[in-house]
């Protein structure tokens, strides 16, 4: 079937650069291997209706990587395209995700839900090499950016 040719439904996800920094002064980012994919991503979902997309990201980093965070600030926002079934019929969806960099306040990466296969804390050269999608390396990179300059401006 030809893609142009299906209804388009857009959708909002939200997620987190969630960073921790060890005894060794190096930054640590969290990411997950998404079943049934078995990929390496940041946490990511979609956000539910009533909720900001501040809120999701939180919730979302929470479930799939099994810990707390609090926002420092937004990253940037990712749209791409993608085509699925949905209730028996194809659709195009256009979608954004609004990503956020969060600190790590508490929760083991152990303690994630059924949908991710393993959590982790990396090294940022590590995600980066790890991380499947391209768009995602580019808001770790931005998101360590800001985390950086945000020091050495003390």
């Amino acid at each position: 079937m030809n893609p142009q040719k299906l209804r388009i439904r857009e959708q909002a996800s939200a997620g987190g650069v969630a960073c921790r920094t060890t005894a060794a002064a190096d930054i640590e980012v969290a990411i997950v291997l998404m079943i049934p994919e078995m990929r390496w991503q940041l946490p990511k979902g979609l956000i539910d209706p009533g909720e900001t997309a501040e809120q999701a990201a939180l919730r979302e980093v929470r479930e799939e990587a099994g810990i707390e965070c609090e926002l420092v600030a937004p990253i940037d926002t990712i749209e791409y395209w993608f085509t699925a079934e949905r209730d028996g019929e194809m659709f195009r969806f256009h979608k954004f995700v609004h990503f956020f960099l969060m600190k790590y306040v508490a929760g083991d990466t152990a303690d994630h839900d059924d949908e991710v296969a393993e959590a982790r804390w990396v090294p940022v050269s590590a995600a980066l090499r790890q991380l499947e999608f391209a768009s995602e390396r580019s808001i770790v990179e931005n998101g360590v950016k800001m985390l950086t300059a945000g020091r050495q401006d003390r």
